[in-house]
């Protein structure tokens, strides 16, 4: 969806749906996306670089219903079950 049309902008009669733009802003993103890191979402130029190598701190968080994933799918297999294909639903216990 072109940035203006989600900004509220209405496609008149013969107005094309991508204005310049848009697609400015479409290669731009495609620039951002192209540069962060897969694995940790940092900018790969800043990441990479030699004098940032220890520029950088971690922490480790948990997230309970990966947990929760996990624990179930881990049982699964020492049950017999084949995670090939398979498909874990987490959902909230409310």
């Amino acid at each position: 969806m072109p940035r203006s049309v989600f900004l509220g902008r209405v496609v008149g009669a013969g107005e094309p749906l991508w204005t310049d733009s848009d697609r400015a802003w479409a290669l731009a993103l495609l620039t951002v996306e192209e540069d962060t890191c897969r694995g940790c979402g940092q900018p790969l130029t800043e990441s990479t670089d030699a004098d940032a190598e220890n520029a950088w701190t971690a922490e480790v968080i948990r997230c309970h219903a990966c947990t929760t994933a996990h624990q179930r799918s881990t049982q699964f297999q020492k049950d017999g079950g084949d995670l090939g294909g398979a498909h874990i639903h987490v959902r909230h216990r409310r």
